[in-house]
């Protein structure tokens, strides 16, 4: 497995590597990575695929009544890993996150953090891109919300950091 989620070591995953760990993901974004994945499996030949391939996505999961409260548990990591992960220049999940269609959010939650605004970088997380990459609220709407992750090529599901509740929610 290698886990990626730039282009080209997304390519080099599908290429040479048994599975793919993307970071970061947003299943309704699956797109921004099929040229990547396309290219990397041509190079290997033999058939490869998505149908003999496994993609391996984590995706936060906060069960609760309150659906903002729930999003707001989700923002301090993205806006860490927007924000504040490499360097202003180099930075792959700001990037990341721009090719999802959210580049301006992703640049202002660089600027602030990189100044040392963090919790202006955290409340500048869009609730919309929580919702494209976390599963939040109440069981009901996860499972409307999981519908997205089901409807495309996930073979597996890694849960960060789960509670019992959200692994029985899960399960079923």
């Amino acid at each position: 497995y290698i886990a990626a989620i730039g282009p080209k070591n997304t390519a080099l995953a599908a290429e040479i590597a048994d599975g793919w760990i993307p970071t970061s993901f947003a299943a309704r974004h699956f797109s921004t990575f099929q040229a990547s994945l396309n290219e990397g499996f041509a190079k290997a030949g033999g058939g490869k695929s998505l149908k003999n391939f496994d993609v391996c996505a984590s995706v936060p999961v906060v069960l609760g009544d309150d659906v903002q409260a729930c999003r707001d548990a989700c923002k301090p990591r993205i806006a860490l890993y927007v924000g504040g992960m490499g360097a202003k220049e180099k930075n792959f999940y700001h990037d990341l996150v721009a090719r999802y269609g959210y580049e301006e959010a992703a640049d202002k939650i660089q600027d602030l953090y990189l100044a040392g605004k963090r919790k202006e970088a955290i409340a500048a997380v869009p609730d919309a891109l929580v919702d494209d990459m976390c599963l939040c609220g109440p069981k009901e709407r996860i499972r409307d919300q999981f519908q997205v992750w089901k409807a495309h090529p996930i073979t597996t599901l890694n849960l960060r950091e789960p509670t019992v509740d959200v692994l029985r929610l899960m399960a079923e």
